[in-house]
């Protein structure tokens, strides 16, 4: 027998056992490059998850710009009221419902980000109103209990965004107010001096909607007859009764209403205040700091440049703060917001005001004013209205106002569809 075979035969079993080393060598490396392909295709998907979710987020951004630029026209009576960005050019938007309004995207043109697109669907960059079971328009009013609720307030916009990568998909719906201002008033018509006649016209403190007809109640509270549904007059039909409302004139000195100037509130007047429980200044109006309330109001503009009354100004003709010599004169106004003169305002011809307005000088009125909301007169030495004047408080409409121009946003919910 050849004593080479034991050899031989531990030859070839070496042999096998190192094909078999590398063969399974050679399937945990498979193993490995397939374990580490899906981590990457894992980790690509997750990274493109995330980005769906920050361009959602970048969708949420534009729609609040849009609502604070008043680029999105929605009637809180129509419930069913909606805007729709596309990513299309202006001139190119897509026909949409009778209720709804369509806009093109603000981004530039060639980067759009996908968070709307260029035609009608399911993803498409959409504003609505916050509705509840019954279908109505949901408020937030910080002054109720709740808060939320449909009587008075800011209505509530629900906005929804979806970003896209690839075939990545994340919606996200956020429910959103503009920043509420709340105004302490303390009359309809608040004065810092004495003063020595009202004109014509009503002052009435009692609160009334926002929804107040332009011109409503120039004769008064109460019609001696029964008082005919809207009636356009007088405002008691239009006072949100949950509400007690603030006195028609406060004064920190004697009132002598002269005129024939109907006065009514909670109570009509409240004379005599002292002038040490004046405001110490406009920021005491909204509960703010000096500073915060020049920030909030903006740098000055002069008078003789305004040609669009809406939103806050802050009027004056120089930069000194406070020192009443600015001259202003309206002539035939539609306006709304808030209102900061640092000196005279002389309302002329037809004068229709919907919010706050603060005045460091005089008053004079030549025409007919119509304000819903309320009015500051610090006074120079005594305050004498002449003309026809009426005064609405409305603390819904100033808080409407003021959040409107305000371009602050606060969210009220946010949640992934």
């Amino acid at each position: 027998m050849d004593a080479r075979l034991p050899q031989r035969s531990e030859r070839g079993i070496a042999l096998v056992i190192s094909m078999l080393i590398l063969l399974v060598m050679t399937l945990l490396g498979l193993v490995l490059m397939a374990g580490a392909s899906l981590n990457r295709s894992l980790a690509g998907n997750d990274q493109r998850m995330r980005q769906s979710l920050n361009i959602a987020e970048a969708g949420i951004g534009e729609a609040e710009a849009r609502i604070a630029n008043q680029d999105v026209q929605m009637n809180p009576a129509i419930p069913t009221a909606a805007c729709q960005v596309f990513n299309t050019i202006a001139g190119s938007v897509p026909v949409v419902g009778a209720d709804t309004t369509a806009l093109a995207t603000g981004q530039p043109v060639g980067t759009y980000l996908n968070y709307t697109t260029p035609t009608r669907g399911a993803d498409v960059l959409t504003i609505g109103w916050k509705r509840n079971a019954g279908g109505q328009v949901m408020k937030y009013d910080i002054t109720r209990n709740p808060a939320i609720q449909t009587a008075t307030g800011i209505p509530i916009y629900t906005i929804t965004a979806t970003g896209r990568v690839g075939q990545a998909r994340r919606t996200v719906v956020t429910e959103v107010i503009q920043k509420p201002y709340v105004v302490l008033a303390k009359g309809a018509f608040t004065a810092g001096n004495g003063v020595t006649s009202l004109g014509n016209g009503a002052i009435c403190g009692y609160d009334h909607s926002f929804n107040t007809p332009y011109g409503d109640g120039n004769k008064g509270r109460t019609n001696p007859a029964p008082i005919p549904p809207n009636d356009p007059n007088y405002c008691q039909d239009n006072e949100i009764v949950v509400n007690a409302g603030v006195p028609g004139v406060w004064c920190s000195d004697p009132v002598n209403s002269g005129g024939n100037c109907a006065l009514s509130g909670n109570p009509d007047t409240l004379t005599n205040q002292g002038r040490n429980n004046f405001y110490s200044g406009p920021w005491d109006c909204f509960n703010m700091s000096q500073a915060d309330f020049w920030s909030f109001i903006g740098p000055p503009t002069n008078p003789a440049s305004i040609t669009n009354w809406n939103g806050i100004l802050n009027i004056d003709n120089n930069t000194v703060t406070r020192d009443a010599s600015c001259q202003v004169g309206p002539n035939g106004v539609d306006a709304e917001g808030f209102m900061y003169v640092d000196g005279d305002l002389k309302l002329n011809s037809n004068f229709n005001y919907k919010g706050f307005i603060f005045v460091e000088g005089d008053i004079t009125v030549n025409g007919n004013a119509w304000i819903l909301g309320a009015i500051v007169c610090k006074g120079n030495a005594s305050i004498k209205v002449t003309g026809t004047m009426t005064v609405l408080y409305s603390g819904d409409t100033i808080m409407q106002e003021l959040t409107k121009y305000g371009s602050q946003f606060v969210t009220l919910s946010w949640r992934e569809q």
